[in-house]
């Protein structure tokens, strides 16, 4: 599903526009965008918690050539399914 069928689909089950839908998703991943940007957690309980993970310095391989490279220290941001939605998808 992307974004447009999502839009839709929450459009049709709250009675707003596609456009408003939008506008609220979009709202909603900028919110999520921030606040791993500043470092923080968010936790949708039910649903899941977008957290911000911190990867180590390591040493790699590069594959056309083999030859050793280093890869930097970097943070990512990780998704940990709540129990409603693991739930959901059994």
């Amino acid at each position: 599903m992307r974004k447009p069928e999502l839009a839709s689909a929450i459009a049709d089950e709250t009675g707003l526009t596609r456009e408003k839908a939008s506008e609220i998703i979009t709202a909603f991943t900028d919110q999520v965008s921030a606040a791993a940007a500043r470092g923080d957690d968010v936790t949708l309980i039910g649903f899941g918690t977008f957290n911000v993970r911190k990867r180590e310095a390591r040493s790699g391989r590069n594959p056309q050539t083999g030859a050793p490279i280093q890869i930097a220290a970097s943070r990512t941001v990780g998704f940990k399914a709540g129990k409603a939605l693991k739930d959901a998808v059994k």
